[in-house]
């Protein structure tokens, strides 16, 4: 199976462009690459109801984050409020992700 590229990675600081996070942000803890999801640390919570097992006995209520598609959250620079990020391949012949405004890798 190929692996898809996506334009955001683990780590990366997202801002939420679609939905009913629409305007956070947040980081991306990982990325699903076979679905084009992402899940972003504190965002698009819900509430998972868990039966009482060994690890945990006593059960309930828990919030747990859900994907988003990659689609729907857009890279975000220290600098800046947004980044247009590509792809080239640096001196070494490696392939780097850079910001089209600055021209700084990323």
């Amino acid at each position: 199976m190929n692996k898809k590229k996506l334009h955001v990675k683990t780590g990366d600081t997202v801002k939420v462009i679609a939905g009913d996070e629409r305007g956070k942000t947040g980081r991306i803890t990982s990325v699903i690459t076979d679905k084009n999801k992402v899940i972003v640390e504190g965002l698009n919570l819900v509430t998972k109801h868990t039966k009482p097992s060994a690890q945990n006995p006593q059960g309930g209520i828990t919030k747990v984050e859900a994907p988003i598609h990659a689609s729907n959250v857009m890279l975000v620079d220290g600098k800046s409020e947004r980044v247009k990020t590509a792809r080239r391949k640096n001196s070494e012949g490696k392939t780097e992700r850079y910001s089209k405004k600055t021209g700084e890798v990323i």
